[in-house]
């Protein structure tokens, strides 16, 4: 398995993710391009934006590169 997911046109290091954003980002102002999409938070303050598709992709790689949620309904509620 590889430790680097493609996010837009990027390649991340696994284990420079922080977080990924549950809801899509929503600020109002006119203006900004990246309403709609997800936030993956790195290391060091930066970021990366990612569609659905890819912020799901990036929680599942999350997921079996750490080695899975642990047992069936653990935290069920929470994915």
């Amino acid at each position: 398995m590889s430790i680097l997911c493609q996010v837009d046109d990027k390649f991340v290091p696994l284990y420079r993710v922080i977080w990924a954003a549950a809801t899509p980002h929503f600020c109002g102002e006119e203006d900004c391009t990246r309403e709609g999409s997800y936030e993956i938070r790195l290391e060091q303050g930066e970021s990366v934006w990612a569609s659905a598709a890819e912020r799901d992709r990036m929680c599942k790689q999350l997921e079996r590169w750490q080695g899975g949620l642990g047992s069936v309904g653990e935290d069920d509620e929470n994915w």
